[in-house]
């Protein structure tokens, strides 16, 4: 499928549907207890100053850390033995607090063919359970990805959003990618991999953060950028109900000069 596709039929322009992939940044929100938490207050309130006119002014603080809600992971997230996606080495490529190469402001935008892996819906349950790993059986139901696609696995933990120690997985563990399917998709040199979880790789039962094998393979080694904390429950029943597990993803973090992550608002466009 060429993305270019979906904006034209034999007799022009094409509808579109389009799907925010992203969840919202509020305070209290899940996230990882190894990264800054979401804050937010109005600095002015509408009143504070008031204008010889009569118009007002609000605005607000935000704080939070570059790996919170709906975000991307830049390859300088993670290092082995001192070292970058390529080689480079940690020392080489940070100066004055920022790296000088692989920062998330080296991700261009992207304008890709998009491949939902529906592991629920291919399984036939409502989510997958607590620590269960999704491995290379689940991407091979879907449609094959191609070099430079963008492939998100949903695993509907989206659902838990509402509730943090469930969606953090605290105790029992939190679904995702199993190291044998990180390397099935860096085989496949997709452009970038993103799901629905804290951390897109499958955390058994009290296994906590301290291994993540796939952030090692995609990110060090293959040099795939990740995607984490999407909500792709809307996506999965559109495109289940046109039959089809494809879509153009648009997508662009923020430009955050030498940062191992940023925040993004990817959207899924699907054809009519």
């Amino acid at each position: 499928m060429n993305p270019l596709d979906l904006f034209c039929d034999g007799d022009g322009p094409a509808a579109v549907d389009v799907v925010d992939l992203a969840q919202p940044l509020e305070v209290g929100m899940p996230s990882s207890p190894t990264h800054p938490s979401f804050e937010y207050a109005l600095r002015q309130r509408h009143g504070d100053v008031v204008r010889d006119d009569g118009m007002t002014g609000s605005h607000e603080v935000m704080v939070l850390g570059g790996h919170v809600g709906t975000h991307m992971d830049a390859l300088s997230h993670v290092a082995v033995d001192g070292r970058l996606h390529g080689g480079a080495p940690v020392a080489d490529a940070l100066e004055a607090g920022r790296y000088r190469t692989h920062g998330i402001d080296r991700v261009p935008p992207l304008f890709r063919r998009g491949v939902l892996v529906d592991v629920p819906r291919s399984r036939g349950v409502g989510r997958l359970a607590p620590g269960e790993p999704v491995g290379v059986q689940d991407l091979l139901a879907a449609p094959e990805p191609r070099p430079g696609d963008v492939v998100l696995v949903r695993t509907g933990w989206a659902q838990l959003w509402g509730e943090p120690p469930a969606y953090l997985g605290d105790s029992d563990g939190v679904p995702g990618v199993d190291a044998g399917a990180g390397r099935w998709l860096a085989e496949h040199r997709v452009a970038a991999v993103g799901a629905d979880t804290i951390a897109l790789e499958h955390i058994p039962a009290g296994g906590g953060l301290h291994s993540l094998p796939v952030h090692r393979i995609l990110l060090a080694e293959a040099g795939i950028n990740l995607i984490e904390v999407m909500t792709l429950e809307a996506l999965s029943e559109k495109l289940a109900a046109r039959g089809t597990a494809e879509f153009l993803f648009v997508g662009a973090p923020l430009n955050v000069r030498g940062a191992t992550g940023a925040p993004i608002r990817p959207l899924a466009v699907i054809g009519s």
